[in-house]
């Protein structure tokens, strides 16, 4: 029993271990057109059926799942939403109602329209 024992432990020390891939090792996973769309904008509200138009609104655009992103604001009356983005031809928009988000990749990578809940917005990535 004892050569068994002996012969056991001798064989896991001499075993290489498994290397352990570090997160830097992992595959780096594609940019999607959520990661396209994220950054801060600045801009302003060019329309609203509910009031005015507004000057200097800061716009977050922040990537939360796969051609998926959240958009908040430090102006009140457009309230922070999720929305689904798709690609049609060099634009980047909305992939369904009700709110409406556009980039226009060819003509300006940096300009977002939006329109979320009356309020239509016009800014631009920082």
């Amino acid at each position: 029993m004892r050569i068994f024992l002996s012969l056991v432990l001798s064989t896991i020390m001499l075993a290489p271990a498994a290397p352990i891939a570090s997160a830097a090792e992992q595959p780096a996973r594609k940019p999607d057109l959520a990661d396209i769309a994220a950054g801060s904008y600045e801009g302003a509200v060019v329309a609203d059926t509910r009031g005015g138009s507004q000057s200097d609104v800061v716009i977050t655009v922040t990537r939360v799942g796969k051609n998926i992103v959240e958009v908040s604001s430090d102006y009140d009356r457009v309230p922070t939403v999720r929305i689904g983005l798709t690609r049609a031809s060099d634009a980047i928009l909305n992939a369904r109602p009700p709110h409406n988000f556009l980039i226009q990749q060819a003509r300006d990578p940096k300009r977002l329209d939006l329109s979320i809940d009356g309020a239509t917005l016009i800014v631009h990535k920082q």
